[in-house]
Parts: C-alpha cells; structure tokens; sequence
C-alpha cells in the first residue's frame, strides 16, 4: 500500500516507514503530522476526493535541517553585469508512520463504481424505446443526409465562383508637389 501525498505545492509517493523531505513544517520534533493524501493505492487506485477524505496519512517529524546551498550566478557577456547569490532551503524530515484508508477508502470506491452501472442501464433502456419508433428513425436520417450532400455542392459552387480580385494601378505622384520642393546638393550649397 502507498499514497501520493501533498505538502508545500509538491507531492511525494511514500509507504509506512518511507523518510521524505519536505518544505519546513510548524511542528517540534517528535510530533505527529496528518498529511493530505492525493491518491491511495491498497488493491485499487482511489482518487475520489470523499474516500480521501477517510483516508490517512500519519508522519513522524524526525528533525528540522537546512538542504544544500544552491548557487545562484547572473552574467551578461561585455556589459559588466554579473550578480552572485545563494540559497539553502529550510526542510523537515518525516518519517512515515501509517498509510491507510480509515472507514474503508478502497472499500468506498467500489459503491461508487456499483453506482455508474446501474445509471448506464436506465439511459440504456430509454435508447431501446426510442429506437422501437421507426418513423421517428426514419426522419433523422433522411434530414442527415440531406444538409451533408448540399454542403459539398455550396462549397464547389462558390469555390468556382470566387476569382482574384484585379489589382488596382498605384496612384502616380504629382509633379507640382515634386517642383515645388528645391532639391539642394552639396554643390549647389
């Protein structure tokens, strides 16, 4: 049996006796921790979020520790620019107590799933009343075919009809506007 749980915005796949680290947590050492559980693998997969809320996850914090440092370096090439940082990250260490589906979180899937068969079948039924009224059938496929054969024959037609617009002539510049500005080169300067 493992879970999937959430902590910090990450998740982790951890088993009872699994150590994980995790972002730093407000707790002393040697407390117990509830973690939020995403997903729960026993015999099936449960990830209905009413059945995860019966499950539990229950982790020992086994000390308080900073990661490695990180080192942080900006450079931008002939323009004098270069910054330096770093960073460790504060973490918890956790050790995992128990995993379990408390109130029967697998067990709660499986109603779950009973459920969607039953509500399959009585739309099923409905289709069989349905498909019992031929003239109704009848309609609908008549009026399918219909609108499919007369959009190929507008798309032909108008794909016929469509030709390049004729490109207009550029409007030519007027010579008084031309004559009206002096021009002056270097030899006349």
């Amino acid at each position: 049996m493992y879970a999937v749980i959430e902590s910090g915005g990450r998740q982790y796949r951890v088993e009872k006796g699994s150590v994980i680290e995790v972002d730093r947590l407000e707790a002393k050492e040697g407390e117990k921790v509830s973690l939020r559980p995403v997903m729960l693998r026993d015999k099936d997969v449960v990830v209905d979020p009413a059945a995860l809320s019966k499950a539990k996850v229950e982790a020992k914090v086994t000390g308080h520790l900073r990661g490695e440092k990180i080192r942080v370096f900006k450079y931008k090439a002939k323009k004098g620019y270069s910054r330096r940082a770093g960073h460790r990250a504060e973490l918890t260490r956790l050790e995992v107590v128990s995993v379990g589906a408390t109130g029967g979180g697998a067990a709660a899937s499986k109603p779950a799933a009973a459920k969607k068969p039953a509500a399959a079948k009585k739309p099923a039924a409905k289709k069989t009343t349905a498909a019992a009224k031929k003239p109704a059938a009848k309609k609908s496929t008549t009026s399918a075919k219909k609108p499919a054969a007369k959009k190929p024959a507008a798309k032909k037609t108008t794909a016929a009809a469509k030709k390049p617009a004729a490109k207009k002539p550029a409007a030519k510049k007027s010579t008084t506007a031309a004559k009206s500005k002096p021009s002056t080169t270097k030899k006349e300067q």
